[in-house]
């Protein structure tokens, strides 16, 4: 079995994390990619002053590295939770809009089941801010577990 973990590094991603290592039942054939996300920064055009285009730079090098640290968070909680099973996983890091991208990462890995977490957004924050786990389960090649905070139950 694939399966693809998001993670953002925040308390949603690190719960659905934990509650896909408490829940699935995994074997030494089970493969896991650990994707984490951040996206490009825009210069906004109504900025007071200017800001340097190596500040950008800097922030989507910053923004990098901690999708780095979140992964590699990601895959020591797995090996913690698992320390029997040699299990194959794998970390990437990618730029770009989440909800595609982790749609278009399943397409392409071949995945069977996506973890993503949940921010728990009623009806009308999914509406206005969007949802990026509603995305998912519309879009997805395959089965989508998703998992909320216990704090949200």
């Amino acid at each position: 079995m694939k399966i693809l973990i998001t993670t953002d590094g925040s308390d949603f991603s690190r719960a659905a994390l934990e509650k896909f290592c408490r829940m699935m039942a995994v074997s030494e054939d089970t493969e896991i990619k650990i994707v984490s996300i951040y996206e490009q920064m825009a210069p906004m055009a109504t900025e007071p002053f200017a800001i340097s285009a190596q500040y950008y730079q800097e922030m989507m090098n910053l923004a990098r590295k901690q999708c780095e640290t979140f992964a590699a968070d990601s895959v020591a909680q797995i090996k913690k939770s698992f320390p029997a099973l040699n299990l194959k996983i794998e970390s990437a890091i990618k730029l770009g809009a989440p909800a595609r991208v982790i749609v278009d990462e399943a397409k392409e890995w071949n995945a069977d089941l996506i973890v993503v977490g949940s921010h728990g957004r009623g009806f009308w924050g999914r509406l206005t801010l969007g949802s990026v786990s509603d995305a998912i389960v519309h879009h997805a090649p395959c089965s989508v577990f998703i998992a909320r905070s216990d704090a949200e139950n």
